[in-house]
Order: C-alpha cells, then sequence, then structure tokens
C-alpha cells in the first residue's frame, strides 16, 4: 500500500474545475479545500493504477499551477521484512 498527499495551487476562480478533475484520478481523493486557491489531495494506489501514475495525472489537471509531494507512506518494507 502506498500512500501520499499533495498540495495543488491554482487560481480559486478555477476550484470546481480542479476538484472535479482531481476526483477523475484513480485512487485521488479531495482532502482539504480552503477556497483560496490551495487543496490538498490524497492519493491512494490500488488494483490497476499505481500512486505514481496518479500523481502524474494530477499535475496534468487544468489550472493547477504547481504540485508539491507533502508526504508518502509505503508498507513495502513490512511487506518484504526488511523492517
Amino acid at each position: 500500500m502506498k500512500i501520499v498527499s499533495l498540495v495543488l495551487k491554482f487560481l480559486p476562480r478555477h476550484a470546481a474545475e480542479v476538484r472535479a478533475g482531481v476526483e477523475a484520478v484513480p485512487g485521488a481523493s479531495v482532502a482539504v479545500d480552503g477556497g483560496d486557491g490551495r487543496m490538498i489531495v490524497l492519493l491512494e494506489d490500488g488494483e490497476g493504477y499505481a500512486v505514481s501514475d496518479s500523481i502524474l495525472q494530477v499535475h496534468h489537471v487544468g489550472h493547477v499551477m504547481s504540485v508539491t509531494l507533502a508526504y508518502e507512506y509505503s508498507d513495502e518494507a513490512l511487506a518484504l521484512g526488511e523492517a
């Protein structure tokens, strides 16, 4: 399992379009929309897609000016017994 959070920046007037674009990305959900042109997005991997693919798709959502990785978690090391 992999989980990441992203901080998106965009012009506030495009919030509805950005939200719709983000919610169309597999594994993505909007956690916080401050209404000021910033949004926190959570991504989780799932069957048939990887978090890395979803991050790239979020980068291509219309009107998004910047995407910053804020948090990343992976339990792959635990699954391999490397912890």
